[in-house]
This record gives C-alpha cells, sequence and structure tokens, in this order.
C-alpha cells in the first residue's frame, strides 16, 4: 500500500514538472494534457495481448489506474499553474 501512495506521488509530480516545463518552453497551457492522453493511450495499446479491447480494460486493477489519474492531474494542474504564472505578469523565457 505504501508502495502505491509512493507512486501516485511520483506520477503527480512527475508529470506536473514535464507539463511546466512543456508549457513554458513551447508556450502552450494545454499540450502537455493532449500529450499525456497520447502517452496513455499508447501504454494501452502497447500492453494489448490480443484479447478484445474491453477484455484488456477488465485486465487493469485500481493499482494500475490510480498512477493514471494521478499523472492526469498533474498534468492539468501544470496548466492552471503557468496559466496563473502568466495573468500575474510572470514571462517565462
Amino acid at each position: 500500500m505504501l508502495q502505491l501512495v509512493v507512486l501516485i506521488f511520483l506520477a503527480f509530480t512527475m508529470f506536473f514538472g514535464l507539463g511546466f516545463i512543456i508549457n513554458m518552453l513551447m508556450k502552450t497551457t494545454w499540450f502537455p494534457i493532449y500529450a499525456y492522453i497520447a502517452f496513455v493511450i499508447f501504454l494501452v495499446y502497447w500492453s494489448w495481448g490480443g484479447e478484445t479491447f474491453w477484455a484488456n480494460l477488465k485486465g487493469y486493477t485500481v493499482a494500475d489506474i490510480l498512477p493514471l489519474i494521478a499523472g492526469l492531474g498533474g498534468a492539468i494542474t501544470s496548466g492552471h499553474t503557468i496559466r496563473m504564472l502568466r495573468v500575474k505578469g510572470f514571462k517565462m523565457f
């Protein structure tokens, strides 16, 4: 259980940091969210075991899904953070 909590925290932090850096460099706000969704689709496709789509999705457990949700939360939070900083007048690059 402790490993799951650490994994959730790390996924959130990693995708927040990556999203923040991408937002600063590309001057976009929501691109990291789209990139994260493409990443998750790639992971689901890569782990496809030859069964049907629904059987593949049923194979995932809560321990598989929670870090993905935390990563999406980090990507969304990075977009909100960068937007808030721009509204307050901060210029990144």
